[in-house]
């Protein structure tokens, strides 16, 4: 069973790292489950293309025998990290070009963690 407030207090944090603008959970098969998208963006089409991103990124890579760690989208006026949450969801934060990717990877991918135990 989903833990949603225990998900909404994940975002919080999430959110109240620096230079970061929204964290979104998404379910593997491309549904939204909490949080927010980016402001004028149409949410299927954001989450959908997240799901499908991450999972083509994991395809791509799995006969690297190895785990995909995360997928990092460099903007022209930000940045976006993409990561699993477990089998059943991923991890979309994006933020601004203030942060490092390797830092807000390395906190996206602790948060996504703690999102697993609660899906």
């Amino acid at each position: 069973m989903v833990e949603y407030l225990a998900l909404e207090e994940i975002l919080d944090e999430i959110r109240s790292v620096p230079s970061v603008y929204e964290a979104t959970i998404v379910s593997r098969s491309g549904m939204h489950i909490a949080g927010d998208a980016p402001k004028g963006v149409h949410l299927e089409t954001f989450v959908a293309m997240s799901a499908i991103l991450l999972g083509a990124a994991e395809t791509a890579t799995s006969e690297l025998k190895d785990k995909l760690q995360y997928v990092a989208v460099e903007l022209a006026r930000g940045k976006m990290v993409l990561t699993s949450a477990g089998s059943r969801a991923l991890l979309v934060v994006t933020a601004s070009s203030d942060i490092t990717t390797e830092l807000l990877a390395s906190k996206a991918v602790a948060f996504a963690s703690r999102i697993e135990s609660k899906i």
